[in-house]
């Protein structure tokens, strides 16, 4: 969606070299979409491969962040270049596009996202990212170029073509998604997923481009942040489970002057 003047996109603040801090939410939650914006996270992510993808509730989810300053970027399906038009058309600030096995893959998100002559966009000012028509479309289409492209890669195929990938013209991050590439792999031991993942970062950071990073709390960011992570996602389904866990757990026995 068109940004207020005084606001820096996401892929400005990466390109000025920024680490970014996000949540990842598979629930319909607007409430969660407040709370990471008033908490002072840089965006948030709205899974609509794994979690719902209804746009019209992913609408309340932007309108709710644009309240509270914070960006959207949403995770579409394999091969869903309709989805993703829907999603910006709507305001999200880009998409993360899932199974990314080649710079043939790469090339054809890029397209989904961009308008000519970069990518195949359908063209439409009249929606909520064309602020409903009040914007020009010179306007229009200079905001759109801000839009962010998130390669995420999950085979032993896309890790080798990592470099490939992260090259091609308009790919600005790469996220490496360690489940799926596990399973990809019939679920070897850890250090041979942690080996893949760290040859795909390091050729993700060899062309210049940002690498995302899953994290399941605070000591995965940090982890994250050592390894050069750009922008660190923190999978609040993890987050929370941790948290209802440790709030099951019983602790040692109040007194009776435990506040009630």
């Amino acid at each position: 969606m068109t940004a207020p003047p005084e606001r820096r996109s996401l892929k400005a603040r990466l390109a000025a070299g920024e680490r970014l801090y996000g949540a990842l939410l598979r629930l319909p939650s607007e409430t969660l979409v407040e709370m990471a914006g008033v908490a002072g996270l840089d965006y948030v992510v709205i899974d609509c491969e794994h979690g719902p993808a209804d746009t019209a509730v992913l609408q309340h989810h932007l309108t709710a962040a644009a309240a509270q300053g914070i960006d959207v970027l949403v995770r579409t399906g394999t091969a869903e270049p309709a989805l993703a038009l829907r999603c910006l058309d709507l305001g999200a600030a880009g998409i993360i596009h899932p199974h990314v096995d080649s710079a043939q893959d790469a090339r054809r998100a890029v397209a989904s996202v961009h308008y000519p002559p970069l990518g195949t966009r359908g063209f439409a000012t009249y929606s909520r990212a064309g602020r409903f028509g009040t914007v020009s479309a010179a306007d229009h289409v200079t905001a759109s170029r801000d839009t962010l492209v998130v390669a995420m890669i999950e085979t032993e195929q896309a890790c080798a073509a990592a470099a490939e990938i992260a090259t091609t013209r308009g790919v600005d991050a790469v996220l490496v998604g360690p489940a799926d590439l596990a399973a990809d792999c019939s679920f070897p031991g850890q250090d041979v997923i942690d080996d893949l993942v760290a040859a795909a970062h390091r050729a993700t950071r060899a062309a210049g481009r940002a690498v995302m990073t899953i994290v399941p709390g605070a000591e995965g960011a940090r982890a994250a942040e050592r390894a050069g992570a750009q922008l660190v996602l923190h999978n609040m389904a993890s987050v929370l489970m941790d948290t209802f866990r440790s709030l099951a757990t019983p602790g040692p026995a109040q007194g009776a002057g435990g506040q009630s």
